[in-house]
């Protein structure tokens, strides 16, 4: 049994569905029956299809935790050639949060709550408990990985894994039209809350917020969606625990603001932000 093997059986048999590698860090291609999805592909794809292929046809979609597929004859050659494994994240009720280099680790360590980090070759995978929808460049050097994409498996990671937070799920959410309420700047904290930020201390906000301006100064294109997303991202996390000032939504303003945006788009993003979260002012 090959090593790669034996970590894919391994990966089953704690509920992760599993799949080889080849070089180059991608899926085995189709067999001659699935090329080009002649087969329809398979069942669990976007589109279903008839497929019932036994080869680990489909990239991501052929990631099985069923131990004979990934120990049967046709697997078998795949995994004399494989590279590596990967994994399902989706599948097994989970979200990689794929952090490509040094900014984006800082990111995410002033703007997400601790979970199991695991080590890459550029980076950190952060894993949450929680499955969403996938997405690349979410901002720089940050890729969603989970439903309908595949992870590299590397190392279990250290740490405990925590619950998806709001912050990763708004990354992927776009920008909806303007709500149809009068647009109306923060003047209160969002919640009845009182007291010290229960994420972690008042330094962890203002750090927060700081990357915050950081992410909006830096955008060079789809500055609009970039100042949505970015507060999206802030009031999901600070939205509820009533921590946010006027002071703070002004430096995220003045941000926005300094790249070009008006103040009737900053107060429209701001009132979207809240909306899509459920949020209102006290």
């Amino acid at each position: 049994m090959s090593g790669h093997l034996a970590t894919a059986l391994s990966l089953a048999t704690r509920g992760v569905p599993a799949l080889p590698l080849r070089a180059g860090k991608v899926p085995f291609g189709n067999c001659a029956a699935c090329a080009k999805n002649a087969c329809g592909g398979r069942p669990n794809m976007k589109v279903p299809g008839p497929c019932a292929c036994p080869r680990p046809c489909h990239g991501w979609a052929a990631a099985t935790t069923d131990p004979r597929v990934i120990g049967s004859p046709m697997w078998a050659r795949v995994w004399q050639e494989a590279a590596g494994v990967a994994y399902h994240p989706g599948g097994a009720g989970l979200t990689v949060v794929d952090l490509d280099n040094a900014e984006a680790i800082a990111w995410a360590r002033a703007s997400l709550p601790a979970t199991r980090t695991v080590p890459t070759t550029r980076g950190e995978h952060w894993i949450y408990r929680g499955a969403m929808q996938s997405a690349n460049a979410v901002r720089p050097g940050v890729d969603i990985k989970s439903l309908m994409q595949y992870a590299r498996w590397l190392v279990p990671g250290i740490g405990a894994i925590a619950a998806l937070p709001d912050t990763v799920r708004a990354l992927t959410v776009k920008e909806p039209p303007t709500a149809r309420r009068l647009p109306q700047p923060l003047s209160a904290p969002l919640s009845t809350h009182r007291g010290e930020c229960p994420h972690r201390t008042p330094t962890y906000l203002d750090r927060g917020i700081a990357m915050a301006e950081q992410r909006i100064t830096g955008a060079r294109e789809a500055v609009h969606a970039t100042v949505y997303r970015t507060f999206l991202a802030v009031l999901s996390t600070h939205g509820r625990c009533g921590c946010l000032t006027e002071a703070h939504t002004a430096r995220l303003f003045n941000a926005a603001q300094a790249k070009g945006e008006s103040p009737r788009h900053c107060t429209d993003a701001w009132t979207n932000a809240l909306t899509t979260l459920g949020l209102s002012h006290v």
